[in-house]
């Protein structure tokens, strides 16, 4: 696996500390970026990972989601929005995640993913969202 560097940068966002955003404009369907995984085992280590700062930023991970992984890169650094600008892809027989704008994606624009899967997803996440109206947004047409 050859691994690029993505045009994006890490940046402070408003409500959740730090986020990722766009060096570049990006069209729907363009890779953003493949992120390579630290896959930390089944339910064991997630109990151990949600005791700690890191509960925050891992994705479920394996058939069933049993296990957990820790995304390099970027990955584990976007923000969820339930109208995300990206969708993420989880490939585990090669162990990466990747991100692929789902719409247009401008300059300086924050890169957010669903947290819950598919982008038009509705089901609550784990934390307050930013925008509390978001939970009964009706779901994306494509």
């Amino acid at each position: 696996m050859r691994i690029v560097r993505p045009e994006v940068y890490v940046g402070p966002t408003r409500g959740c500390g730090r986020g990722v955003f766009a060096a570049r404009a990006y069209a729907p369907g363009e890779r953003i970026e493949v992120c390579p995984v630290i896959v930390c085992g089944e339910a064991e280590a997630s109990a151990l990972l949600d005791r700690t700062e890191l509960h925050n930023y891992y994705f479920a991970w394996g058939e069933g989601d049993g296990g957990c992984a820790i995304a390099l890169g970027f990955g584990s650094l976007y923000n969820h929005s339930y109208r995300p600008n990206a969708d993420h892809v989880r490939n585990f027989q090669d162990g990466t995640i990747a991100i692929t704008a789902c719409r247009p994606i401008d300059t300086g624009e924050e890169i957010t993913i669903n947290y819950m899967g598919a982008i038009d997803c509705r089901e609550p996440v784990w934390f307050e969202t930013r925008e509390k109206e978001e939970a009964v947004i009706p779901p994306l047409r494509r």
